[in-house]
């Protein structure tokens, strides 16, 4: 490995962590409970909702370094891709909503782990799909 390809490494690298922690910033935003203070008084399912979040946003930045040779291209279509996850997530939360009175949001907040889970999977699912087009 070249000093070139050390450098080039760290930079992206860099740029994929910054951006990630600037969606996941943007997601908590529109979270209507925060998601660090949930986790520090011991909310498993908030937990559990947000590995996973960062689990699908962690692949789809991969998946959009991996298909790009720039760096800016990759950091926008991952930033596209965080927004397309986004619609999806709300769409699959407001069809639950409507079908079953399933208020995820709320069931997370109050804790109720399987709504965690089932929150977290709309974010690893949609991540899949999206990264299967990149």
């Amino acid at each position: 490995m070249t000093i070139d390809q050390i450098v080039g490494t760290l930079v992206w690298t860099a740029a994929g962590a910054l951006l990630l922690f600037i969606l996941m910033g943007v997601d908590s935003f529109f979270t209507k409970y925060k998601d660090l203070e949930e986790m520090k008084n011991g909310n498993t399912a908030v937990a559990i909702r947000f590995v996973m979040k960062l689990c699908a946003q962690g692949y789809i930045l991969a998946r959009s370094i991996q298909t790009s040779d720039d760096l800016g291209e990759a950091l926008l279509v991952s930033f596209v891709s965080f927004v397309i996850l986004f619609v999806v997530e709300w769409a699959f939360r407001y069809i639950l909503r409507l079908l079953a009175d399933l208020r995820l949001d709320e069931g997370v907040h109050q804790g109720v782990v399987g709504l965690g889970l089932v929150a977290g999977s709309f974010h690893l699912v949609g991540a899949f799909i999206i990264g299967a087009c990149l």
